[in-house]
């Protein structure tokens, strides 16, 4: 059965390469993306590259290429060996860069990525003050789902010192009315 297993990935990452067809694309990156929810796939996965795929994914214009990209890379994060390829392929920041994006699935993935990816060694990239400070906005946000996991963040993956520094720093933005903010 195993050997089936691979196959089959392995001819989806066939069919999404040679396809020109974004709906296409899309279906096979979304059953990729569930396949990277179960741990019997994950070494399959990691062979055919699949982390890098999700990767490339996250800064495609198609919305739907990045949701279920940040899916996919959302569960692969769970797995140790993933999460290094992943730290190790300048993932935070393009993780980090989905949290701007409009639809919220991709923005719940990007914060459990980063949950996930956060680590004693990385915790310094990703709680860098200005993923601190989306998430403080986050945790004041209408949903439910994108307040509590926001909450996680800060509590799980940040000191109380950090969550204060980012408040503050905050407040002295909303200080300054009437003096424009650097769009960056």
């Amino acid at each position: 059965m195993n050997d089936d297993r691979f196959e089959y990935l392995q001819t989806l990452v066939t069919e999404f390469q040679d396809t020109d067809c974004d709906e296409a694309k899309e279906q096979v990156l979304a059953n990729l993306a569930n396949f990277a929810y179960d741990p019997k796939n994950m070494e399959y996965l990691r062979e055919l590259q699949v982390t890098d795929l999700f990767l490339d994914m996250l800064t495609e214009e198609n919305e739907n290429f990045v949701e279920f990209g940040m899916g996919g890379l959302c569960n692969l994060s769970m797995d140790p060996e993933c999460r290094d390829i992943i730290l190790q392929s300048s993932g935070i920041s393009l993780v980090t860069n989905c949290l701007s994006k409009q639809r919220e699935e991709t923005v719940l993935s990007a914060i459990t990525t980063l949950i996930n990816l956060t680590t004693p060694t990385s915790r310094s990239q990703t709680t860098q003050p200005g993923i601190l400070q989306c998430m403080l906005r986050f945790s004041l946000a209408e949903s439910t789902r994108l307040r509590n996991l926001a909450a996680v963040f800060l509590q799980d993956c940040c000191s109380p010192e950090q969550v204060r520094a980012a408040e503050q720093q905050m407040q002295g933005q909303q200080m300054a009315v009437g003096i424009p903010l650097p769009k960056d």
